[in-house]
């Protein structure tokens, strides 16, 4: 059974960085492109950044490049994304799936909250 479990979500300060894991299950996160995303309250769910299953190409918005930075650990089956420089618009929550900019599972995570507030 396919499953993703994201965290490392909180509460920082602009101009703070966070690092969002997410554990996937069911499969080897090295043989598929994943992606991140984000959801508001006021937004749907939009994509951050996705990465290739060869880790050759990776893709960003336009709002967070040279900001985020999405890794992978295939030992631990784990996706990352560094995110420096945060700003309050990069506020949501945060969700991991598989897939290359369109998700491939509608059973989606609980998510981890990304608040960027003074």
């Amino acid at each position: 059974q396919v499953q993703f479990v994201e965290s490392g979500g909180g509460l920082v300060q602009p101009g703070g960085s966070l690092r969002l894991s997410c554990i996937a299950s069911g499969f080897g996160l090295s043989q598929y492109d994943m992606s991140w995303y984000r959801q508001t309250s006021e937004k749907e769910r939009e994509l951050v950044a996705a990465v290739r299953a060869s880790g050759g190409v990776s893709t960003y918005r336009d709002s967070v490049k040279g900001r985020f930075t999405i890794s992978r650990d295939f030992t631990r089956n784990t996706m990352y994304l560094q995110m420096n420089s945060l700003k309050p618009e990069d506020s949501g929550v945060y969700y991991c799936n598989r897939g290359y900019y369109t998700p491939e599972y509608t059973e989606w995570g609980q998510g981890t909250q990304v608040t960027v507030s003074l």
